[in-house]
């Protein structure tokens, strides 16, 4: 799978689990300061991103995600 076919489908997550326009999502895309993501946000966007998947990220990954295209990289190499 391509980076840009993750990039699809982890907007698509974020856009529904966060309520916001998939349009506005970019790679550059901060979960805290441009989504307003919460802890309890990521928590749910790596559950989220787990299942879409069928991966597992560890807990201590999870909680250094600062960008989606951070995510995006990091699931790249996974699949």
């Amino acid at each position: 799978m391509s980076n840009n076919e993750v990039f699809t489908k982890v907007k698509a997550i974020i856009a529904d689990k966060l309520a916001v326009d998939e349009d506005s999502i970019t790679r550059d895309s901060s979960f805290v300061n441009d989504l307003k993501a919460d802890s309890m946000d990521i928590l749910d966007l790596v559950s989220g991103f787990e299942e879409e998947f069928d991966i597992t990220i560890p807990d201590d990954k999870g909680r250094t995600f600062e960008t989606v295209g951070e995510v995006v990289d990091y699931l790249a190499t996974l699949i």
